[in-house]
């Protein structure tokens, strides 16, 4: 795990000397990413590359980046979990005498033999890289199939191609113009995230999961590498006993391939199936007690404890409680705040936790993250199974339609019944109609409130949704369930948790890695019919996969989730922040203050109309548009 930057056409600079100067600031503002080692290399023409190390694999000087074979050069973000067998092939072929120990150079080694195509296929693992070859005099940045791995990237006036791995490396280069995105507000708005290609700064943009762009003189293409759909659609026709023995095989198999480490590691252990899962998985392969890391609170309605102490103690493991105090969590949000990278209404529980898990000495920690989205844990699969089943509905008078909405908004007042006013008031209750309301924190008839009439109302999530799940496309023919996690895993998993992810544990020069999300599992899962996935309740292909792993109480338990006092701390211990974030967006042209104003009457009087995530998710902005100096 590390952190890239780099330019291509050096158009935009004075020179190699102020080129490679400003990539040099670039990496500097994300040393927090890679602390261990620091590297920047130029052709003197056309390319400068730069790297920060977090070093896990190889923590030799000799695997350190840029990294160099011949007339290619790769700086890569990530790692590459079946480096050894892709190492033991090239070897076999005569392809190339290794000189280190790691996955970087087997990278590199695998694109000069296979091709780009023929590596990428082959790569098992998150990353992101930057492929120079002079040969071609060409760069090539690739994003991995998932999107674990951040990649942004911005071309200036002159038609230079700055890239990085977060935003404000590319906002330190000095060739991006710090300005807000105003065709991204009402997607941040809505969602609490901007979804790519767009990011909340104009000109900066976010390659998309499973994408590749190739940049050669001035001219650049993108192009999709990875299809989830297409490698579903490929998968076996099993029967449901051969169905939970793939899915075991693979989730083993994936835990084992990412506990592959140099260094110190552990797994995040809340106590919930996902992580048990890993954690339980692990312990099967470990020569040695793994490392766990839970983190405790003394209030019972927080304390997942019991249940990670019952896991920790079925597997053996390490196992270190980590004690959070409110004073504790509220300490660190400012701290959490400025290391968000990109404005997010979640995360900063990850900041926390994450920061407390380094301190302990590990470098990388596997997570959970990733269960609940292939296996139907959310609520919103069953919600939206139900709501398919109205598509009746759709052949009466749009006239009825809104009445009954109405009716129902009248008869329970709150965000549920305006969004299924909404979608009464649609004629489609299929998942791309119905999933985008789901993640949705305010409607539309909110923005057109609180937002000035110059703001773009676009929905990216409704737009993208509409495309993919068309008739003849090939995630159509998937699922019902498995449409639903593909909405999932583009929205909600690829654009919060996973960024989110990123973000706050790179702050604190920790990897976290996620054995649920290893695309052989991810297709097995998309491949699998709801009978299988969810014939009576939530999760069942994976329980009975895992069949006499976890611990009853585990599998059993009710879904609790990481929760905070977050409503009394904003109108008490965070009042002063959340009203800062809040006064920086009524300040701006492109807001309806008095519509901001009325918002927070409405919350510090404690009304039900706004919820505190929704006042937070606009405070977080006002505050990250404040920091970065955006316009």
């Amino acid at each position: 795990m590390c952190g890239i930057a780099g330019a291509h056409g050096l158009e935009a600079f004075q020179g190699l000397a102020d080129a490679t100067a400003r990539v040099r600031d670039m990496v500097s503002n994300i040393a927090h990413r890679g602390p261990d080692a620091e590297g920047v290399w130029s052709d003197e023409e056309h390319v400068v590359l730069g790297h920060r190390r977090l070093s896990i694999l190889d923590t030799g000087e000799g695997a350190n980046q840029p990294f160099r074979i011949g007339d290619d050069v790769l700086v890569f973000n990530g790692e590459v979990y079946n480096y050894l067998e892709l190492r033991r092939e090239l070897e076999a072929a005569g392809a190339h005498r290794f000189s280190t120990q790691g996955d970087t150079e087997v990278v590199l080694a695998a694109l000069r033999h296979w091709g780009l195509e023929g590596a990428l296929k082959r790569l098992n693992g998150m990353f992101a890289l930057a492929w120079w070859s002079a040969v071609d005099r060409r760069l090539i940045l690739v994003r991995d199939r998932l999107g674990i791995k951040p990649l942004y990237w911005h071309q200036t006036p002159e038609g230079t191609l700055l890239f990085a791995s977060e935003v404000r490396a590319l906002l330190a280069s000095g060739k991006v113009r710090r300005a807000l995105n105003r065709e991204a507000v009402a997607d941040q708005w809505m969602y609490g995230t901007v979804h790519a290609p767009a990011t909340i700064v104009s000109g900066i943009q976010l390659l998309e999961p499973g994408s590749l762009l190739v940049a050669q003189d001035e001219d650049i293409k993108m192009a999709q590498w990875w299809d989830p759909a297409d490698e579903a659609l490929g998968e076996p026709l099993l029967d449901d006993r051969a169905r939970r023995t793939r899915i075991r095989e693979l989730l083993s198999d994936s835990v084992a391939l990412r506990m592959r480490s140099d260094v110190a590691y552990g797994a995040f252990l809340s106590g919930g199936i996902d992580s048990s899962a890993v954690v339980g998985l692990m312990s099967e392969v470990a020569t040695q007690p793994v490392s766990t890391f839970s983190v405790t609170f003394a209030e019972a309605a927080l304390d997942e404890s019991p249940w990670s102490r019952a896991v920790a103690k079925r597997f053996g493991t390490d196992h270190h409680e980590i004690r959070l105090t409110p004073e504790d969590f509220l300490a660190q949000v400012p701290h959490g705040l400025d290391a968000m990278d990109h404005p997010s209404a979640d995360g900063l529980n990850t900041y926390v936790v994450s920061g407390a898990t380094r301190r302990e000495g590990v470098k990388v920690a596997l997570s959970g993250l990733g269960g609940d989205e292939l296996f139907a844990g959310y609520p919103v699969f069953e919600r939206s199974a139900r709501l398919a089943q109205f598509n009746w509905l759709g052949s009466w008078p749009r006239g009825g339609r809104r009445l009954l909405g109405k009716m129902l908004v009248a008869a329970r007042p709150g965000m549920t019944s305006r969004k299924q006013a909404e979608i009464f008031g649609g004629h489609y209750f299929d998942v791309a109609h119905t999933y985008p309301l789901s993640r949705q924190m305010f409607l539309r008839a909110d923005l057109q409130r609180m937002l000035a009439s110059d703001v773009p109302l676009t929905n990216p999530v409704f737009r993208w949704l509409v495309a993919e799940l068309a008739p003849g496309k090939k995630a159509f023919g998937l699922p019902f369930l498995s449409q639903v996690s593909l909405a999932e895993m583009r929205t909600y998993m690829g654009h919060t948790l996973l960024r989110d992810a990123d973000q706050f544990s790179m702050a604190h020069a920790l990897e976290v890695r996620v054995p649920f999300l290893d695309h052989r599992l991810v297709a097995a899962a998309l491949a699998s019919p709801d009978a299988q996935k969810f014939p009576t309740s939530p999760k069942r292909l994976l329980v009975e996969a895992l069949d006499g792993l976890l611990p009853d109480d585990v599998v059993n338990r009710p879904k609790m989730g990481f929760v905070l006092p977050w409503e009394s701390w904003l109108r008490g211990e965070l009042k002063e922040v959340c009203d800062a974030g809040l006064q920086s967006l009524k300040d701006r042209a492109w807001v309806q203050s008095d519509a901001i104003a009325g918002m927070e009457r409405s919350f510090h009087a404690v009304e039900t109309t706004w919820s505190w995530s929704r006042v937070w998710s606009l405070a977080v902005l006002g505050g990250y548009l404040d920091r970065h100096g955006l316009e």
